[in-house]
C-alpha cells in the first residue's frame, strides 16, 4: 500500500556563533624596537686585543690612520695602540651597529700583522665570505736546509712571478712569510690556490702547476 503523503523536509535553524570570550579578551600584540648592538650583551662593552709582532711595529706606524679611519668611522668600533703591552686594542660603542663589526675588525687588523697590506686587508671590512688561511711547508712535507729554500724559491718565482700568478688566476692575496704561508680569499679561491702551492712545495715544476690551475679556474668560471 502506497501512502500519498509528500515526504516532509527538515529545515535546521542555523545559530550564529558567537567569538568566544577568551579570544576576545586578549590584548593587542606587542611591537618591540629592534634591540641596539650595546643591548644585546646587556650593555657590556666587548673588547678583542690583537698583538703586534716585533717586525709590523714600524710599518703599523706609517699607516696607522689607515687602520684607524675605516674601523673607527665606519664600523663605528674604537681602537686604540697599548704602547707598553704592544697590542692593538678594539671594543664597542654605544652606537656600534652590528655586534659582528667587532670581530671583522680584528680580523681585519690581524691579517695587516700576518703581512697583507691595508688595501687587500680592507675587503675583511666589506664583505662576508672572505677568510685568511693559515699553514707551513713542513705541514705539507718535511723539508730542511737547501731543499726547503728552494721550496720557497719555488712558491715565489722568478721576482714573484709564481706568487702573482696564482693570486691572479685564484683572486686570492698570499703572503710567503719564511716557512709560513697566509692566503686571504673566499672559501672555494683559497683551496684551489692552496693545492697549487702545495703542489709546488712537493717539487712540481711551475709549468705543470699553471697547467692545472688555468683549467681548474676556468671550471670555476663555468659554476658561477
Amino acid at each position: 500500500m502506497q501512502s500519498n503523503e509528500a515526504p516532509v523536509s527538515m529545515e535546521v535553524e542555523a545559530v550564529p556563533s558567537e567569538p568566544s570570550s577568551a579570544s576576545a579578551a586578549l590584548p593587542p600584540k606587542p611591537i618591540f624596537e629592534p634591540l641596539k648592538a650595546h643591548e644585546m650583551s646587556d650593555g657590556r662593552v666587548q673588547f678583542r686585543k690583537v698583538s703586534v709582532p716585533p717586525h709590523r711595529y714600524s710599518p703599523l706606524k706609517k699607516v696607522w690612520m689607515d687602520i684607524y679611519t675605516p674601523v673607527y668611522e665606519q664600523m663605528k668600533i674604537d681602537i686604540r695602540m697599548n704602547l707598553k703591552g704592544r697590542k692593538v686594542e678594539l671594543k664597542t660603542r654605544a652606537d656600534t651597529p652590528d655586534v659582528s663589526n667587532l670581530q671583522k675588525c680584528s680580523d681585519f687588523v690581524q691579517a695587516f700583522m700576518l703581512g697583507f697590506d691595508v688595501i687587500d686587508a680592507i675587503a675583511l671590512l666589506r664583505m662576508d665570505e672572505l677568510y685568511v688561511e693559515s699553514f707551513e711547508i713542513k705541514d705539507v712535507k718535511t723539508l730542511r736546509g737547501e731543499h726547503l729554500s728552494r721550496a720557497i724559491g719555488r712558491l715565489s718565482g722568478k721576482g714573484g712571478k709564481t706568487k702573482f700568478a696564482i693570486e691572479n688566476a685564484t683572486k686570492t692575496r698570499i703572503v710567503i712569510a719564511d716557512t709560513k704561508i697566509h692566503i686571504l680569499g673566499s672559501f672555494a679561491n683559497i683551496k684551489v690556490a692552496r693545492d697549487s702551492l702545495c703542489s709546488l712545495i712537493l717539487g712540481s715544476p711551475a709549468g705543470k702547476v699553471y697547467s692545472k690551475l688555468r683549467a681548474v679556474t676556468a671550471r670555476l668560471a663555468e659554476r658561477f
